[in-house]
């Protein structure tokens, strides 16, 4: 790396050969997957019940065809060669090789996993990343946590692994895996088990390697080895082969035992037919838990292979192993001296490019809660792959999927074609991509990796992404599910980060989100405006349970709703757009009439958000005697009907505003004339432009569709600590609904809404997310 150039760390250094591709920093990181079992992408079931298809009991035997995963593992950014821990303490009754959790229906609050581990850093090249587990000492109580938790209803709190008792008397390990990357492709492992219980205790540590399996689903797909290399002195060697990495080697300290199998399915366990191998997936599991000798190859030879250590540790010790996993041919003292050189080293590189990128923080104790964050952001990509087509179709080598899948789930999209290292909202609850929650996370990772929040922003808007028609995935349980429509904001933000950081603009990569946006825009204008009146439906909108009703299906009245959040999106995507296009527009003023139409849209979505007209269809969302902000319902007999919850939906509309600065305006005669003939001629949209007149002469502009009148009066709600104000933020239902529950009579069924600041005490979506009263970050950083 370059040492000319020392206002870089050498992180940032790092950063930049991985932007330029030469030298490819990112091709290893934490890109193995928590969870791949549970998922749709592993779903082929007749009636789309993914948890059921694919369990954790059957993980250990069979064989993922999407992807793969394992605990505080890394693979490379194509998952061909996966590494990750495997433990066992003597009494489970499999190997710990994933984390475990409950399924969206055995939780009594949906999915859940039942595991405690922590992302303790990573750099953005993940030159260095440290992770911990905790590993308990008894016997893993995964029968007592199904049990307990199908005994209990909605209305009780989960029963967590801390509340089996497993944990007592601090009967436990902690369990460190570090890596450092010597160069972009040799890695080296540290790993280190800690006894923090009274008692010596024992401890199977089984780093383990393997390839996914890509040879299952196609004819005459290559088959990769693993295989025993020959010793060095102070190690032993696993030699790979794969066609499209070549050479490479796990070396692993001292003497430990080395076992191999195949990453096939056991189908004599799963389905009681012979197996076409003789070792399979789950052979290292039995051979370590019940002492099946011939379930490993005495060939040390397979698909799978994992490094046994079995140290028995004293109380309060500790015992750690050194591997590394390298292109470079084995020789002895690739184990030595390095290790007590690169580690530090990573680690102090990692420290000097957290403090210039994130030194604003004077605290110690906040530094350490942002630099966690931090680790948490960059440890949760994963390596995502998801081929609609094929997946509706079937494997030539496996049976043909049940008919019914041809008009299941998804059908639509068999144009998707993903398969990418993703930002995840969390590799086991949620290991799949989210189009909103991918735009948030992008703001925050901009701050460290700007390149990687701009590849994936655009990644989403890509031609194998979104839809031909325009519209953006949700996530793989429904794609056509609508998300609130932040991109353009994510974009904006990130846009203005890079070039504070970097001190240059990328507009062509703006240009490039702007144009694909454009299409998004329109499918939302033309696919959820029902009437053409600017006033939006959208319907789930990545709020979940907030409605009386499930926004995501058809209302049980019949009719339509007019959605307070999914107009103000509206209005806040035209404001993201407008700013977009004007600073395009400084460089091409043909940018300009595309400001011209934004301001325009935006304007015409405030007034009729606000605008009470005549007829049963001109209904205004805003409440005058409440002051407040509801949806409406409309029945099929034309009468309509305020839903007067009091929750985020109505708050949404504060996220609707932008100040057009005047040399902004003044930089572009064209826009600024169109812009004044249409306050001078529009006088019935004047309310949402408010211009203010500067020392200079000069007049600033802001947009917004909650005017000067209507402010206060929504301010009044937010910062009150009886509705929405809380010591922690601010709440997506009011509080006032804890004493005045809303409740809606609709032929004969009662439909509700509580106020609920913890669990979720409904099944809508799973019931694994909460919006009726719970704080939620990313729309509190938008207020």
């Amino acid at each position: 790396m370059s040492k000319g150039r020392p206002h870089l760390t050498i992180e940032e250094e790092r950063l930049e050969e991985a932007k330029k591709r030469t030298v490819h920093w990112k091709r290893w990181g934490p890109y193995l997957s928590e969870r791949q079992w549970g998922t749709v992408r592993e779903d082929y079931s007749p009636h789309g019940t993914a948890w059921e298809y694919f369990s954790h009991d059957q993980s250990r035997s069979r064989a993922y065809r999407w992807g793969e995963d394992g605990i505080g593992g890394i693979c490379d950014r194509h998952q061909q060669i996966c590494f990750a821990l495997a433990l066992w303490n003597g009494k489970d009754p499999i190997l710990k090789e994933r984390l475990y959790g409950l399924t969206g229906n055995e939780g009594n609050h949906g999915e859940d996993v039942k595991e405690y581990y922590f992302y303790l850093d990573s750099t953005p090249t993940h030159s260095y990343m440290k992770f911990l587990y905790k590993y308990p000492q008894q016997a893993f109580p995964y029968a007592q946590l199904i049990e307990e938790n199908r005994k209990r209803g909605k209305q009780d709190w989960e029963y967590e692994l801390m509340d089996t008792g497993v944990f007592d008397d601090n009967r436990y390990f902690d369990v460190f895996i570090e890596y450092a990357k010597a160069t972009h492709e040799d890695i080296l492992i540290r790993i280190t088990a800690h006894n923090r219980g009274p008692d010596s205790a024992e401890l199977h540590v089984l780093p383990t390697i393997w390839f996914r399996n890509t040879w299952s689903w196609t004819p005459h797909a290559p088959r990769p080895t693993l295989n025993r290399d020959e010793d060095l002195g102070d190690a032993q060697v696993i030699h790979l082969d794969h066609e499209q990495y070549g050479s490479r080697w796990l070396l692993s300290e001292g003497t430990p035992e080395l076992l191999f199998t195949e990453n096939d399915t056991n189908m004599q366990r799963l389905y009681g037919v012979p197996n076409t191998r003789a070792y399979v997936k789950d052979g290292i599991n039995d051979y370590i838990v019940t002492g099946s000798k011939e379930t490993v190859n005495p060939e040390q030879v397979g698909t799978k292979a994992a490094v046994h250590y079995h140290p028995l540790i004293a109380p309060g010790q500790s015992v750690t192993y050194r591997l590394r996993l390298t292109n470079l041919p084995p020789t002895e003292g690739q184990l030595g001296e390095e290790f007590e050189t690169i580690f530090p080293a990573r680690q102090e590189e990692a420290d000097d490019f957290f403090a210039k990128r994130l030194g604003t923080l004077h605290s110690a104790d906040a530094q350490n809660v942002q630099r966690q964050a931090f680790a948490g952001m960059l440890w949760s990509k994963q390596f995502y792959h998801f081929d609609v087509r094929t997946w509706l179709a079937g494997d030539p080598t496996g049976p043909p999927p049940p008919a019914g899948r041809k008009d299941g789930r998804n059908a639509d999209w068999k144009h998707l074609y993903n398969e990418d290292i993703i930002s995840m909202p969390d590799k086991w609850e949620y290991p799949w991509y989210a189009s909103w929650d991918l735009a948030f996370h992008c703001v925050p990772l901009a701050l460290v990796d700007p390149d990687f929040a701009k590849d994936q922003l655009r990644l989403l808007v890509r031609e194998w992404y979104m839809h031909p028609n325009g519209q953006i995935p949700a996530y793989e349980w429904a794609f056509g599910d609508v998300n609130p429509p932040v991109h353009a904001w994510a974009a904006w933000r990130v846009y203005k980060i890079e070039k504070r950081i970097r001190g240059t603009a990328d507009r062509v990569w703006l240009a490039k989100i702007f144009h694909k946006l454009l299409l998004n825009f329109t499918w939302w204008v033309n696919r959820k405006d029902a009437e053409g009146r600017n006033i939006f439906q959208g319907g789930f909108l990545g709020l979940d349970n907030i409605g009386v009703f499930d926004r995501s299906a058809p209302l049980p009245t019949g009719g339509h709703m007019d959605q307070s959040d999914g107009t103000s999106w509206m209005g806040m995507y035209c404001l993201n757009m407008l700013a977009i296009a004007l600073e395009l527009a400084r460089h091409d003023p043909a940018y300009g009439d595309m400001a011209s139409k934004f301001f325009e849209h935006f304007v015409y979505i405030s007034h009729a958000i606000n605008h009470i007209g005549e007829g049963n269809h001109e209904a205004s969302l805003w409440d005058e005697t409440d002051g407040f902000y509801y949806d409406m319902l409309h029945f099929p007999d034309g009468h309509h009907q305020q839903m007067k919850v009091r929750s985020m939906v109505g708050l949404i509309p504060l996220f609707a505003v932008e100040t057009l600065e005047p040399e902004v305006v003044d930089a572009l005669p064209g826009f600024k004339r169109r812009l004044l003939w249409f306050i001078e001629n529009r006088p019935e949209f004047r309310r949402h432009v408010c211009s203010t007149s500067l020392p200079d002469g000069s007049v600033r502009r802001m947009l917004s569709i909650v005017d000067q009148e209507q402010l206060p009066r929504v301010m009044k709600y937010m910062l009150d600590e009886e509705e929405f104000f809380s010591t922690y933020g601010i709440r997506a239902l009011s509080k006032y609904h804890q004493e005045h529950p809303y409740v809606l009579h609709l032929n004969g069924n009662e439909h509700r809404v509580d106020y609920e600041p913890a669990e979720s005490k409904t099944g809508m979506f799973g019931g694994n997310s909460n919006w009726r009263g719970p704080i939620w970050f990313p729309v509190n950083f938008l207020l």
